[in-house]
């Protein structure tokens, strides 16, 4: 079930401007875990076409699971014929107030920065250059996030606390709110924990978990019912069947 809010279609932002870096070496074995707790990107889905944003990208998490398109440009590394890839921003970039924004502190506010996987950074630039200029934009519902089937929803806590890392996420990536539902209570908001994991303090286990997403880019809200069955464990993932498109 898909809740459409009026004036809330997204399109693809307008080529803008920034530059990129890279971290770990060509495994990504770095990028693993990250600020947004997607833990390993592999086996979660996001694979190596990630990136960390900095702080006025990342926006306190609301960031975490948003794409962009990256185009290398204007510098002699960039490969020829400028070509386009797309990164999930699953970690945060920290400033380096130690090193000026521009030289060696590339994620000092208010600069936009992608320090991105090795393997990513290698698919538009030479790795030998360091750092590069670059184009960016925004996907969206029209040029929705590329993930295949339903949100996901990683359980943590205990009797009492839930706490659900939410992946997958189509449409613009990224979650504004969310809301659980027993099957023996109404709606519960959940307050964000950190990145993109999302906490409610309520007695829950042993009924079926229903949630309620709403994007941050869009605001629009998509139900998925009943994602987890009344014998839901802690440390299993979740499947829906909706997503944004």
């Amino acid at each position: 079930m898909a809740i459409a809010r009026a004036g809330a279609v997204f399109r693809p932002t307008p080529w803008s401007t920034a530059h990129a870096t890279f971290y770990g070496d060509e495994s990504a074995s770095e990028t693993m875990g990250g600020a947004c707790g997607y833990g390993n990107l592999f086996s979660t889905g996001y694979g190596t076409n990630t990136a960390a944003l900095s702080s006025v990208l990342f926006n306190d998490g609301f960031g975490c699971g948003s794409c962009y398109q990256i185009r290398c440009t204007g510098a002699s590394a960039c490969y020829r014929g400028s070509p386009i890839i797309t990164v999930t921003a699953t970690n945060l970039c920290p400033p380096n107030w130690a090193q000026p924004s521009d030289n060696g502190g590339w994620c000092n506010p208010p600069r936009v920065h992608f320090d991105m996987s090795k393997p990513a950074f290698m698919k538009i630039a030479d790795w030998h250059a360091g750092i590069v200029p670059v184009m960016y934009r925004r996907h969206g519902c029209r040029v929705p996030c590329p993930v295949r089937g339903g949100i996901r929803f990683l359980l943590q806590g205990n009797g009492y606390w839930l706490l659900a890392f939410v992946m997958n996420v189509g449409g613009g990536g990224d979650v504004a709110r969310m809301w659980v539902k027993g099957s023996n209570t109404g709606w519960i908001s959940m307050s964000q924990n950190w990145g993109a994991s999302y906490q409610a303090f309520s007695r829950l286990g042993g009924q079926s978990l229903s949630f309620k997403i709403m994007s941050y880019t869009t605001s629009n809200t998509i139900i998925a019912s009943d994602v987890a069955p009344s014998n839901w464990n802690v440390g299993l993932t979740y499947e829906a069947t909706v997503n944004f498109h």
